[in-house]
């Protein structure tokens, strides 16, 4: 995967639960969970700006680009 999810360290960091954060954003667990394991295809930025705001953390501190292209099943 190009992009790495390291929410949980930040989620840690915090001492916040991914049920708290589902809460405050306003988001599904089952969503959450998507997105924290890496799996999710896209993400709103108002989804990702609500996080970062009640995490008190930038996008760079919860999303890592590896260096890789990722080629789409998609793509020709």
């Amino acid at each position: 995967m190009a992009i790495v999810v390291t929410l949980n360290e930040v989620l840690k960091r915090r001492g916040i639960t991914g049920k708290e954060l589902c809460a405050k954003v306003g988001i599904t667990e089952a969503n959450l969970s998507i997105l924290r394991s890496g799996k999710a295809n896209g993400v709103r930025f108002h989804t990702i700006n609500k996080i970062c705001y009640y995490l008190e953390c930038d996008v760079g501190d919860i999303l890592h680009f590896d260096g890789r292209l990722e080629e789409s099943d998609n793509e020709t």
